[in-house]
């Protein structure tokens, strides 16, 4: 009985008996073959439990589970009714698939391995609903594009099939987990075609369904190595078409939590490959407008790679003055709270090859007319490690700095401001007030120059201004005579 139902699986669909009703795919995530009648209710019929049935026949009792689970349902309103027998017999098989994996002490064995593999791509690979951000053309869907152009404002999509996408992706997981799956088997059943299937899911507008893939995509990392170098590249290549062509996607979070871990267990020296990929794809993913989405995530993993080579603080200090924000205070936000994370881990021979450009934009950041912005700037004074970088280099930071403090003492509005900056002036001037006294000196002989060279201009365009009315009066007069 076993080996008949074993030479009838294969990657294709499995054909069906003359009194059994045919596998349809129909469903809103589906696109329903030319001439498909959908309205046609496919029947399940209910198979025994796993326990009623002898240990040896257990594995094709699976493979017919398996099959009857191929029937996907389209859960709109009008069908939901009509299939709910159905629906809950495929909800209770695909149940006891996922205890027969997780509990069973019989190994699969490779063609049932393989059949279920293929129909759980038959279940979850599919046609994802149109992204609010996806213009279909209609006058809705600009609508929900115009909406979700910000990215602060969130079009979640919850899917109607859930209840058993939910299962199947419960099935997929221990399946992958299970201690009883050889790697060097089911390898050739999750290749490279089904990795990058599970990759195109991560753009699903449901958080439920990227939370599962997350967990999926990494414990596939985790357990096939042989994989591991395809998934770092296509997950790349998703990142690429992210961040130079469309900036659309819903799942870069995702992604990067992911790689999180990955970065985390890099071995040292770190590989070349990895830090282009820091370069390449890491930090041109602070330019994007979506970035505030996906930036706790993205810090993470700057963080990660200057934890593990310290010598990299340097490129990611300068990659973020690179793509600083100029008109988006939120994001300046989250860019110096992402910089006070990198200047922890930072060491005091990369904190001086950056040190000058850095401070030149704190103090950009100092003198904003957003009152967060300049107090987010000025926390930065509240980190030991980085005051203790500061006083190190004090000779060379404070002067760059020192005319944005005096600044705002003299003309923010903000009063919390004027208290945050006395606080740094006065530790400024305690760690060398000789160098504070010459720079505020030099400031205001800056300051004086400078009100010189307004009153210099000023009287040279009156006397402009007086010659060219001298002139037109000689020219009125004249016209006169």
């Amino acid at each position: 009985m076993l080996n008949r139902i074993i030479k009838r699986g294969g990657p294709k669909l499995p054909k069906t008996d003359a009194n059994e009703p045919p596998a349809v795919v129909v469903g809103h995530v589906s696109r329903p073959a030319a001439g498909c009648d959908t309205s046609s209710v496919p029947s399940i019929e209910a198979l025994p439990l796993f326990r009623d049935v002898p240990a040896g026949e257990r594995q094709s009792l699976f493979i017919r589970k398996l099959r009857l689970c191929d029937v996907v349902f389209d859960f709109s309103d009008m069908i939901t009714l009509r299939c709910a027998r159905e629906r809950e017999v495929k909800r209770r098989n695909l149940a006891e698939l996922i205890d027969f994996v997780q509990s069973s002490s019989d190994r699969l064995a490779e063609p049932v391995q393989e059949e279920l593999v293929r129909t759980i791509a038959t279940n979850i690979f599919r046609c994802l609903p149109p992204a609010a951000h996806e213009n279909t053309g209609s006058e809705a869907a600009a609508a929900a594009a115009a909406a979700a152009a910000d990215p602060e404002e969130e079009n979640i999509f919850l899917d109607p099939a859930w209840p058993h996408l939910q299962l199947v992706y419960e099935l997929l997981l221990r399946y992958v987990v299970s201690s009883d799956t050889d790697a060097k088997v089911a390898k050739r059943f999750i290749d490279h075609a089904f990795v990058l299937r599970v990759l195109d899911l991560f753009d699903s507008g449901d958080p439920r369904e990227r939370e599962y893939l997350k967990t999926i995509l990494h414990r596939i990392y985790g357990k096939f190595m042989v994989h591991r170098p395809f998934i770092r590249k296509a997950i790349s290549n998703i990142f690429y078409r992210f961040i130079f062509e469309t900036e659309q996607h819903s799942g870069i979070g995702e992604l990067l939590d992911i790689l999180g871990s990955i970065i985390n267990g890099f071995a040292l020296p770190m590989k070349e490959e990895h830090k282009l990929f820091l370069v390449r794809v890491l930090i041109p993913l602070h330019k994007t407008k979506p970035a505030g989405v996906y930036h706790h995530q993205l810090a993470y993993c700057t963080t990660q790679f200057v934890e593990k080579d310290c010598k990299l603080a340097y490129t990611v200090i300068r990659g973020l003055l690179k793509y600083w924000p100029v008109t988006n205070c939120q994001k300046e936000l989250l860019f110096l709270g992402e910089l006070e994370e990198v200047l922890e881990t930072t060491q005091p021979t990369e904190f001086q090859q950056c040190m000058v450009p850095l401070f030149k934009q704190i103090s950009r950041c100092l003198n904003s007319s957003h009152f967060q912005v300049a107090e987010r700037a000025l926390y930065l004074w509240n980190n030991d490690h980085i005051v203790s970088l500061i006083s190190q280099n004090c000779s060379i930071i404070l002067p760059v700095i020192f005319e944005a403090l005096e600044k705002n003492m003299q003309s923010h509005w903000n009063q919390a401001i004027h208290g945050l900056t006395a606080n740094v002036r006065k530790m400024f001037q305690d760690m060398d007030g000789d160098l504070f006294e010459d720079c505020r000196q030099q400031y205001i002989e800056r300051v004086a120059s400078a009100k010189t060279l307004e009153e210099e201009r000023e009287l040279a365009w009156r006397q402009l201004e007086a010659v060219v009315a001298a002139k037109a009066a000689g020219e009125a007069i004249i016209l006169v005579n």
